[in-house]
């Protein structure tokens, strides 16, 4: 149950409003694969941020994590995930539940998925805050209202630099200890899956969106561990 716990968190790709100063600690590095750790104000669940480099592109990156339905072939324990509206190429709405064995209740939410990038920088950067609505709340299941999350993508020749940080707070009886000592396991696994994803033929010729009514900026985003 711990496992499927935190993986839930990386399932909502999802994001955050970011502001205040990072102070993130190494927790788990394997398999190419750094796990961080962050302490939140007023939260007893910590911020989790994931770095590794894939050999891929960023519109292959983009467009795995945009293929909302086929979520279940790689995050953790996902029951269901279904596409809600697809406003644009780069901006959709998709609910999604989560099975978590008894007695836990399972979780489920609505995510709002937007994507840009830096003109400058070619930094990719996707934003999914859960969302209110949508969705009516589903009897024995809890619904997760408030998670903050950032993926950036960073091109680097042949590779790409992945960056991915989130806070969510699951909701519900389960115990913050309990979230916060398996923290790392869950968003391990879901990385090893996402670079075999990667490689699937479908993914291959993937193109970036266009993007409208970006304001260029000419620095990098940070990810940050304040989430207001």
């Amino acid at each position: 149950m711990h496992k499927i716990l935190l993986s839930i968190l990386l399932l909502l790709t999802i994001q955050f409003g970011v502001s205040g100063q990072s102070s993130w600690k190494l927790n788990t590095e394997k398999d190419g694969i750094k796990i961080y750790t962050s302490e939140i104000p007023d939260s007893k669940i910590k911020a989790i941020k994931v770095e590794c480099e894939i050999q891929a592109t960023p519109a292959q990156l983009v467009a795995v994590l945009m293929d909302v339905n086929n979520s279940v072939e790689w995050v953790y324990h996902t029951k269901s995930c279904t596409l809600i509206k697809q406003v644009s190429a780069s901006e959709l709405y998709y609910y999604s539940e989560v099975n978590l064995p008894w007695p836990a209740a399972n979780r489920d939410f609505v995510a709002h998925l937007t994507v840009s990038q830096n003109p400058v920088t070619k930094v990719v950067e996707i934003d999914g805050p859960a969302v209110p609505g949508f969705i009516p709340v589903k009897k024995g299941v809890v619904r997760i209202d408030h998670s903050n999350g950032k993926w950036l993508i960073t091109p680097c020749g042949d590779h790409i630099k992945v960056e991915y940080a989130l806070h969510v707070e699951p909701g519900g009886t389960i115990p913050a200890w309990m979230v916060n000592m398996f923290a790392t396991d869950g968003p391990m696994q879901i990385f090893k899956k996402l670079k075999l994803e990667l490689q699937k033929p479908a993914y291959k010729n993937a193109t970036l969106p266009t993007f409208e009514n970006y304001t260029a900026v000419t620095d990098k985003p940070e990810i940050k561990s304040s989430y207001r």
